[in-house]
């Protein structure tokens, strides 16, 4: 299994990662156009295919077994190819109902995703990769490393099965859960255009927000989609060097470049980007960040998500105390740049991205090495 890390891993190829699940039929990934094909390929009816898109994504079918008005030879033709993913465990916070399921693939890979209750609706974060290669230091995503790719069907069933298990409608889809979403690009793309498709679950594409460590030929790319999505910008620094030492990426792409290709997306979309900014404690949390950000950011039309980070149990990074926190959102709004400190969700479960995943992959790993013991 390729397992790949931290600045290394940044020139390596995509087509490195492991090929298995992404290179099988995958049936929930399909267009209905795709769909259509496949079915009178298989020798069914054209109108087959409208069936099993709605059973897939609008219905939501947790089985094939459920998919009752399709005839027995199509689901035996189905079985094996239609992603389901199996739900591991679960954290729900007593304090805000926020919950993070663990989900298995049908490779054993786990991936985490947060489903978030607020009173204006509730809002999904989804993972885009098993694992992430992209080394920034205060995540523990990016801790072992990517294993691979999400199919768009994986991302999906994310959605889906989360759907199932909280028997609630969805207002808001953010992809920034484990891995970086632009560097798994045709499949983010792929699923952006299913999950708010008009046959599907039909989500508006105003409600989803993809967030990007700064990936600038994918950002430009993603310009020219036409999609009316969202782009979060994570900056986390007002220096290169400073964001150098947090975000390995840094060393490819300047903070110029990447403020250029924002601006890009801007011109090109019309949507405000957001920018994301993790507070460290006496890392990038002084007044004089919160002024050098202003300065950055000045004559944008940007928005700034304040975050107090997330600890992490192999980090040593603290987050910013209360005070700090607004003291940097009171620079930045006296410099008329707009900023909200991030409500702080499942503060009693694991709730940094990744954490649960490495906790589940540690135990996995401690349980192995103890019957290797024995043997």
């Amino acid at each position: 299994m390729c397992c790949v890390k931290g600045r290394d891993a940044l020139t390596d190829d995509a087509a490195s990662t492991k090929k298995d699940i992404t290179d099988m039929i995958d049936i929930k990934s399909m267009t209905i156009e795709e769909l259509t094909d496949w079915v009178v390929q298989n020798g069914e009816p054209k109108f087959r295919a409208a069936q099993l898109f709605s059973w897939l994504h609008e219905k939501h079918a947790r089985s094939l077994d459920e998919m009752t008005n399709l005839p027995k030879s199509l689901r035996e033709k189905l079985a094996g190819q239609v992603t389901f993913v199996k739900e591991i465990t679960r954290q729900q916070s007593k304090s805000d109902g926020t919950i993070k399921f663990l989900y298995a693939m049908e490779d054993g890979q786990m991936i985490e995703t947060v489903w978030m209750p607020h009173d204006y609706g509730n809002s999904i974060c989804i993972s885009s990769q098993a694992g992430c290669r992209m080394g920034c230091r205060f995540c523990a995503s990016t801790i072992g490393g990517l294993v691979r790719n999400l199919t768009a069907a994986e991302m999906l069933e994310q959605v889906y099965a989360s759907l199932s298990a909280t028997s609630e409608r969805l207002s808001n889809l953010v992809v920034m859960g484990t891995g970086e979403p632009l560097d798994n690009y045709d499949n983010l793309i792929r699923f952006i255009h299913l999950i708010s498709h008009e046959k599907g679950y039909n989500l508006s594409t105003r409600s989803i927000t993809v967030s990007t460590c700064g990936l600038v030929p994918e950002i430009k790319r993603l310009s020219n989609e036409n999609l009316p999505i969202t782009l979060a910008l994570s900056l986390h620094a007002t220096t290169d060097e400073e964001r150098k030492a947090l975000m390995p990426i840094a060393n490819k792409y300047s903070i110029d470049e990447v403020l250029k290709a924002c601006d890009y997306y801007f011109e090109k979309t019309g949507r405000r980007v957001s920018y994301e900014y993790s507070l460290v404690k006496g890392v990038n949390d002084s007044p004089e960040h919160a002024k050098r950000l202003s300065k950055l950011l000045k004559g944008r039309n940007a928005h700034v998500n304040l975050i107090p980070v997330n600890p992490v149990k192999e980090r040593d990074f603290k987050a910013s105390d209360n005070n700090s926190v607004k003291e940097f959102k009171f620079i930045l709004e006296k410099n008329s740049i707009n900023g909200t400190i991030r409500r702080s969700v499942g503060s009693d479960i694991d709730a940094a991205c990744g954490q649960l995943r490495r906790k589940m992959t540690r135990a996995m790993e401690e349980d192995t090495d103890e019957v290797l013991r024995k043997d």
